[in-house]
Formats: structure tokens, C-alpha cells, sequence
């Protein structure tokens, strides 16, 4: 499991499409398999699950992306999991590290 989190001078609705557009538009395997959204006057929940199928470990990994600005400014939290090969071992050859960094790739040029 590789975990990033870091804040982002966009709002929750501009770092969620950068990343999908990101993610979906880089990989032939990338799906967005959910999206939910909440609104509170001001505030903002997106969480929205992706995809991708990573050959190194032989399966499909899942890529989790919270995104809120309930502190005022806009924090995204991306957790990889399903990377590991195997039952017992839980070796991702690095798909997890890579699936999490692609959502900082993609916001990069807005880390805060």
C-alpha cells in the first residue's frame, strides 16, 4: 500500500478532473471505476476510485483519491492497494508507489 497526501492551490473539483485526466488519458488500461461527490455550503468530499492493470504484478490495482477543502484549502489524499503479487508475499515491484505518484505527476505544477 503506498499512501501521498499534500495540499493544492486548485479547487476540489479542478484537482479531480486534473487527475483523472491525468490517469485515464496515460494508461490504456485506467478505468474510473466510482466517483462520489458531497457539498456542505462551501465544502467539498470527491472521492473518486480508479484502476489500472500493472504487468509487473500481474493484476489490476485500485488507486483510492479523497480530495476535500474542509480546512480552507484543498488537501488530496491517494491510497494504491490490490498492488502485491501473490497470496502470502505482499511484493508490488513498486505499481503501488507508481500508481499513488501519478496523482502527485499530475498536480505537480499546484503542490502547494
Amino acid at each position: 500500500m503506498a499512501v501521498r497526501n499534500f495540499l493544492v492551490n486548485l479547487t476540489p473539483t479542478e484537482a479531480m478532473e486534473t487527475i483523472k485526466d491525468w490517469v485515464l488519458g496515460r494508461s490504456v488500461s485506467g478505468t474510473l471505476v466510482d466517483q462520489y461527490e458531497r457539498t456542505v455550503d462551501d465544502k467539498i468530499v470527491i472521492v473518486i476510485i480508479l484502476e489500472k492493470f500493472y504487468m509487473r504484478t500481474n493484476n489490476r490495482a485500485s488507486l483510492t483519491v479523497t480530495i476535500d477543502n474542509f480546512d480552507g484549502e484543498t488537501n488530496v489524499r491517494a491510497v494504491a492497494a490490490g498492488t502485491s503479487e501473490g497470496l502470502v508475499m505482499r511484493f508490488d515491484w513498486g505499481a503501488g508507489k507508481n500508481f499513488s505518484n501519478s496523482v502527485e505527476n499530475a498536480l505537480n505544477p499546484f503542490i502547494i
